[in-house]
Parts: structure tokens; C-alpha cells; sequence
């Protein structure tokens, strides 16, 4: 398992690199001048030229990518051009809220989602598989600024259940929570399903219903988890989306976050704050991806063996 786990590790090396060179390209073509809100009207070309040559965007493209890739190494992002602050402490400062909001939904989602799933494949194409097939669909297609929207309207504005925005109390966590994880909810909830479907009809289903093994006995201890084995890939997909998904939602409820930090510095044309966000939510999609992997090869051997044969 350890084999497994350094390889897949020293998979990710080449994989980082050439995010964080797309990451960092991107961001310097895209039109806008990151000095427009430093430099004040009147200001002399000498004083502009100062000006970027102390933030070195003066230097050719990959001058400065290799400069900033030796800083993010060691764990400094650079400094914010309009916030003038370390992009690390800004970064620390709000990943908390971000990574609070992201656990909440994964759990929600990953436990409605499978016991969902588990009770459509247990009375599958009956009434409540239908009713949760429509979920699934409505869950997959609904857009989550628009499903924000509407959380707010009927539960914050309409019942004053809960707060419209902020992140002061526990409960103004409950409705971006929810929408972020309705849609993983209805993926999860349909590869569970899928996944179960598939498995009970195997031979050694049969073998047990003929031994007179107890129903609920089949389907949780024997085909669940079997059937876990593509729903731990999803999940380790969903660690890394989440934090991604959660960037138009904590806009929306204006909670203080990641998503919001990226959506201020996107404004702003801050390259360094912009590229330290989008690097930090690139590195949780792939550490998520690594979680999924370890998580799959735990629970099937044949994984490990055919990773360790190569």
C-alpha cells in the first residue's frame, strides 16, 4: 500500500507543474492592468516604471513563472499587488470558511447520497426509485448560483429561517451547505444506484438468496461494498469540486471564503492573488483525487497489484 501510495504521489509531480504553468499563463494574458488601482492619475512613466519593476512584471513570462513556481515551493505565493498583504496569510485567513463549508456539503452529500442511492437499488423500479431518479436529474441540472438564489428567497427572506449572508453563527452555514450538496447528493445517490444494480445481478448474489440470507443482510454487507468501490472515486472528486463549486455560492451569500478571495482579486487583476487561489484550489482537486485513489486501492486489492506490477 505504501508503494501504491508514493507512486501515485510522484504521479501528481508533472501533473502540478503543468497546472500551475497554465495557471500562471492564463492569468498574465488576460487583459487588465494589476497597477491601475496603485498608480494614482498624473503619475510619471519613470514612477510607473518603478512601479513594475518592483512586482518584476517587467521580465519575460517564464522569467517570472520560474521565479514565483521557487516561491510557491517553499511556500510563499508572493504579495498581494492591491491588498499588500502576503498572499499565504490572506489565503490562511479565508480557507478556513472555505474548507468548513466544503466539509459540510460532503457530508451531507455523501450521506444522503448513498443511503439514497441504496434504497433506489433496494426497491428499484418501484415508486420512490422513480421519485429519486427525478432528484438525481433535477439535482444534476439545477445551477447552483440560481439554486442559491432561491434558497434565500423561500428560507432566509419568505420564513426568515435563516440568515441571508455572513459566516458569524453555525446556521448561516445551512443554506450554501445545502446548496453545494444537493448536487453532489444526486451524483453519488445515481453511481450508488448504478453501482448496486450492476452487482446484484452477479452469480454470487443468487448464492446468497438461495442460502436464505436475509435481504438487508445482501445488499449492505455484500453488495454495498462492493459497490463503494466507484463511489469512493467520486468522492475523492468531490473533495477537490466542492472547494471549487463553492466559489459563485459564497459570492452569493456573501461569506468570507476562497471563492470570494479569487473573485476579488479576478477583479482587482491581482496576478498574484488570483494564481495563489486557483493553484491552492488545483492542489485540492488533486490531493482529493489522491485521497479517492488510496481510498479505492484499500478497498480493492487487485488495484494495489496491478500498480505495484508496473
Amino acid at each position: 500500500m505504501l508503494r501504491f501510495a508514493i507512486r501515485r504521489l510522484a504521479m501528481l509531480v508533472p501533473v502540478f507543474l503543468a497546472v500551475s504553468l497554465v495557471i500562471f499563463m492564463i492569468i498574465h494574458l488576460v487583459p487588465g492592468d494589476p497597477l491601475e488601482h496603485l498608480i494614482q492619475v498624473g503619475s510619471s512613466p519613470e514612477q510607473r516604471a518603478q512601479m513594475i519593476a518592483r512586482y518584476g512584471l517587467d521580465q519575460p513570462l517564464l522569467v517570472q513563472y520560474g521565479r514565483w513556481l521557487a516561491k510557491v515551493v517553499t511556500g510563499d505565493f508572493g504579495d498581494a499587488i492591491v491588498m499588500r498583504q502576503p498572499v499565504s496569510q490572506l489565503i490562511a485567513e479565508n480557507m478556513p470558511h472555505s474548507l468548513a463549508l466544503g466539509g459540510t456539503a460532503l457530508i451531507f452529500s455523501t450521506v444522503v447520497g448513498i443511503v439514497t442511492g441504496v434504497l433506489a437499488a433496494s426497491f428499484r423500479d418501484g415508486l420512490f426509485d422513480r421519485a429519486v431518479m427525478g432528484f438525481i436529474l433535477l439535482g444534476s441540472t439545477l445551477p447552483s448560483f440560481w439554486l442559491a438564489l432561491l434558497m434565500i428567497l423561500m428560507f432566509a427572506v419568505q420564513f426568515e429561517w435563516f440568515p441571508v449572508s455572513g459566516a458569524r453563527t453555525w446556521d448561516a452555514l445551512v443554506l450554501p451547505a445545502l446548496t453545494i450538496g444537493i448536487g453532489g447528493t444526486a451524483l453519488i445517490a445515481r453511481v450508488t444506484r448504478a453501482a448496486m444494480v450492476e452487482i446484484a445481478s452477479r452469480d454470487f448474489v443468487r448464492v446468497l438468496q438461495a442460502k436464505g440470507v436475509p435481504f438487508w443482510r445482501i445488499q449492505l454487507r455484500h453488495i454495498l461494498q462492493q459497490a463503494m468501490l466507484p463511489v469512493m472515486t467520486i468522492l475523492g472528486l468531490r473533495i477537490g469540486w466542492i472547494l471549487g463549486g463553492a466559489v459563485t455560492v459564497e459570492y452569493v451569500f456573501a461569506r468570507p471564503g476562497l471563492g470570494s478571495l479569487l473573485i476579488t482579486g479576478l477583479g482587482q487583476r491581482d496576478y498574484p492573488l488570483v494564481q495563489g487561489c486557483l493553484l491552492m484550489l488545483a492542489i485540492t482537486v488533486m490531493l482529493g483525487t489522491l485521497i479517492g485513489d488510496l481510498a479505492q486501492a484499500a478497498l480493492d486489492p487487485r488495484l494495489r497489484e496491478a500498480m505495484g506490477a508496473r
